[in-house]
């Protein structure tokens, strides 16, 4: 007799193959490591096939895993299709969404209200990350949809949005700093971090790397104490912080960018909603 196949097992089974450990879908599915290598040895059972070839750097799938995970993905997208058709509550399902911490300070409370009074049984899990770990994210499928950062007039953008330069006070005499310019940036490989540094270069103007981290909070902090001068999207800076006249900073592009998967209707649904709402906030 055939066992019949759990949606949660099917789930996690999904959530580790495309990341390839399992205590990274312990985090996305919001259960111990204990609890999730239970759940795929429950499945292996039903099935009578091993999944993973399991080593202590993670898991891979064995050849009856790549086999499977074809299925496993296509009975977890006509369920949630299945759900959202004949539900009168709607879409269902969950989505884990990436964003660089700024443009969550900025739209997410409103993209995040308006999509959750539509759809209320629609659960988004977040993950913060500057634009080119979110793309790595993205291609190890640990991630189904981002916002991303790229040109202003790159295809496919939803919306642009101005980079400026912040700092304490409505104006800033640079030579108070003595001759080098202390800036406050993202990691090294961010976009905002990379056109700070050009901008600075072409105005002819020296500048050292005072404190650089990939948290929003930190390089407000940093700004608000006078000590250095920092660089983000014009709607995520602060009532209390000044936008200050210094060399151009180019617009970037926000798109919308996917894993390399089927995208469910609840992802789908998400970045319409996005492509609807993010341009007027």
């Amino acid at each position: 007799m055939q066992v019949p196949l759990d949606l949660k097992l099917l789930t996690t089974f999904v959530r580790a193959a495309h990341s390839g450990t399992l205590s990274a879908v312990a985090i996305q599915v919001g259960r111990t490591q204990s609890a999730v290598t239970m759940q795929i040895q429950r499945l292996e059972e039903a099935l009578g096939q091993n999944l993973f070839h399991r080593s202590g750097s993670g898991v891979r799938l064995t050849g009856s895993g790549e086999r499977f995970l074809a299925y496993a993905e296509r009975i977890l997208k006509i369920h949630d299709e299945a759900i959202s058709a004949l539900s009168d509550k709607g879409l269902h399902g969950s989505i884990i969404f990436g964003s660089p911490e700024d443009y969550l300070s900025a739209f997410f409370p409103a993209l995040l209200k308006s999509f959750g009074t539509m759809y209320p049984d629609v659960e988004i899990k977040v993950v913060s990350a500057p634009t080119v770990e979110l793309r790595t994210l993205l291609n190890a499928r640990q991630i189904d949809l981002a916002l991303v950062s790229n040109a202003h007039d790159a295809q496919g953008v939803v919306r642009t949005e101005r980079l400026v330069w912040v700092g304490s006070k409505p104006t800033l005499d640079l030579y108070e700093f003595g001759d080098t310019v202390p800036l406050a940036l993202s990691a090294s490989n961010a976009v905002d971090h990379r056109a700070a540094c050009e901008a600075m270069a072409r105005a002819g103007l020296r500048y050292k790397i005072a404190y650089a981290s990939n948290s929003l909070a930190g390089l407000i902090a940093v700004a608000r104490s006078g000590l250095a001068i920092s660089v983000m999207a014009q709607e995520a800076v602060p009532s209390d912080l000044h936008i200050l006249p210094l060399p151009p900073l180019p617009r970037l592009g926000i798109l919308i960018a996917f894993a390399d998967t089927e995208r469910s209707p609840a992802v789908e649904a998400f970045a319409n909603h996005i492509r609807s709402v993010l341009p007027s906030l």
